[in-house]
């Protein structure tokens, strides 16, 4: 009984004392160790966002990049079905003009041979008419035969102010001479009035070319002869030759003197009569 009461009292010491309690604790970690883990999974963390949003921006461009190339394309398509619509259209085109160029061959080699026919009589008729023409006594005025054309030179320092279309007094009266005399010679064959100049340069605005000049200095003669009622429009042609045509050498004065002229070329062809 006395030794119960010993161990009670014992236990009781033992209890209220505290040195008999049993504590478990687990092993903890390092705080700081813990939060160095935590920081570097954070930066992993944000780095893989920034990867993300990075990829995914790239996923866009792509795919714009994608929709502009499949527009490009659709252009580029409807551009090579235009261009073979076009090659087609040029193809029938040009088919079309050697068609209409073998019709003009067919045509003109039965015109050249239709007019060979007639050449021999068209040019005996200028050769036998051309003693008959009297204009030569008229100042300034030449005739000679070129081929089987007849052609009447007159010069154009004594028609034409100079390096204009504008006649000088009287040479309406030699042009009207002229012409009365070839329209009573050769009353149905077709006859240019083709001007010539020499080769020096034109300073007029109004006729920047010998070309423009000659061809003026032509329609001015046209209109005189056909508003004089001299010549029929039907018979007369006008044809600038600029200085084309040079009948001698332009280095001197006189050379260029000499082919600035206007013609009335006799052609063998001859009107139609109505």
């Amino acid at each position: 009984m006395f030794r119960s009461r010993i161990f009670i009292v014992l236990c009781l010491t033992l209890l209220t004392s505290g040195c008999g309690r049993l504590v478990f604790k687990p092993d903890q970690p390092n705080n700081a160790v813990v939060q160095q883990q935590m920081q570097t999974l954070a930066q992993e963390n944000q780095e893989y966002q920034s990867r993300a949003q990075q990829l995914d921006t790239d996923n866009q461009e792509l795919e714009s990049l994608l929709a502009q190339s499949r527009q490009q394309v659709q252009l580029l398509n409807e551009e090579v079905v235009a261009t073979r619509q076009q090659l087609k259209t040029s193809s029938d085109q040009v088919l079309a003009m050697q068609n209409n160029n073998r019709e003009l061959r067919t045509k003109t080699s039965a015109l050249l041979a239709s007019s060979q026919k007639r050449a021999g009589a068209e040019i005996r008729a200028n050769n036998s008419l051309l003693k008959n023409l009297s204009v030569d006594g008229i100042p300034g005025v030449s005739v000679r035969q070129d081929g089987d054309v007849v052609r009447v030179e007159i010069e154009g320092d004594r028609i034409f102010m100079p390096g204009s279309p504008y006649l000088q007094n009287g040479a309406d009266a030699v042009l009207v001479g002229v012409a009365q005399e070839l329209r009573r010679n050769f009353p149905d064959h077709i006859i240019g009035v083709e001007g010539h100049t020499d080769d020096r340069e034109t300073h007029s605005q109004q006729f920047p070319t010998n070309h423009h000049l000659s061809a003026a200095q032509s329609l001015a003669v046209y209109n005189l002869l056909v508003e004089r009622s001299t010549m029929p429009a039907t018979q007369l042609f006008v044809i600038g030759h600029g200085p084309n045509h040079p009948i001698v050498s332009n280095a001197s004065d006189e050379g260029k003197r000499r082919n600035r002229r206007l013609e009335l070329v006799v052609y063998p062809e001859r009107i139609a009569r109505r």
